[in-house]
């Protein structure tokens, strides 16, 4: 599923508000397989020993930075004007990041498709970006 800015709020930005009825709307359902290499299950690393793997390049993340430092500097003269800005930019960033991580799997899938495998170190390094965000959100 690729998250769209403009889906049915029109030319309006999207909010978190936005993203969650998207999720609830789409129903998507996941099988519950699990993964294992030659000598058994896979299991994650604690979150301590975790390396934690770059969500976005870094002139994005420096762009997203910049972004909420005007928003939060915005506060004293507009506090409902920075709040909704807040969520738009919190909004943004969780749909950039969903859509990376669809298409670095549409990706990993073309080449599958194309092959009939995958390489299994392009799986791996896939798997290690997902292991790292979802222990990230955990620790939260």
């Amino acid at each position: 599923m690729r998250i769209s800015r403009s889906s049915e709020s029109g030319d309006r930005p999207v909010s978190t508000a936005d993203l969650a009825a998207a999720a609830q709307r789409s129903n998507v359902v996941e099988d519950d397989e699990q993964l294992s290499d030659d000598e058994g299950t896979l299991e994650a690393a604690p979150a301590d020993e975790e390396e934690l793997v770059a969500l976005f390049a870094p002139d994005m993340t420096e762009k997203y930075r910049s972004q909420w430092l005007a928003i939060q500097s915005s506060f004293v003269d507009d506090p409902r004007q920075a709040v909704r800005r807040g969520d738009e930019l919190v909004a943004q960033v969780m749909t950039d990041l969903a859509n990376s991580f669809a298409d670095e799997r549409h990706r990993l899938e073309a080449r599958l498709d194309e092959t009939g495998e995958g390489s299994t170190e392009s799986l791996r390094v896939a798997l290690r970006r997902y292991r790292s965000f979802f222990n990230r959100l955990l620790a939260m």
